[in-house]
């Protein structure tokens, strides 16, 4: 892999782990990998395996077309980040932030239904 694109996979991954509020050794512990291995991939120095990298997009929530492709639009990344996230949970977790997402999306949509006359 281009030093370009390891680098690209270090800052997601550094990024994505301060947004978890998880330290490189919490990180580490989580996902059974190698403190030592997570602090080279974050500096762009490790080009890792299939295992580390979906053990660590899972544990993160992340998606793989942020990390992946540079030219993914910021919709999209947030997108594919909410959806990351729910997998992360237990289907229990995921049935409650689902039906929790549901309600406050309906929400929104009803005080922006009843804004857009005005605007």
């Amino acid at each position: 892999m281009p030093k370009e694109n390891l680098i690209h996979l270090g800052q997601c991954i550094r990024a994505a782990r301060y947004e978890c509020r998880l330290s490189q050794e919490q990180l580490a512990n989580q996902t059974r990998v190698a403190q030592k291995t997570i602090q080279k991939i974050e500096k762009g120095n490790e080009n890792p395996s299939y295992e580390i990298l979906d053990l660590l997009i899972k544990r993160l929530g992340i998606s793989a077309n942020s990390i992946f492709y540079f030219d993914v639009s910021e919709n999209d990344v947030d997108i594919q980040h909410l959806i990351g996230k729910l997998q992360a949970c237990t289907p229990e977790n995921r049935k409650i932030l689902m039906s929790t997402l549901d309600f406050l999306a309906e929400q929104l949509i009803a005080a922006q239904n009843l804004r857009e006359p005005d605007e």
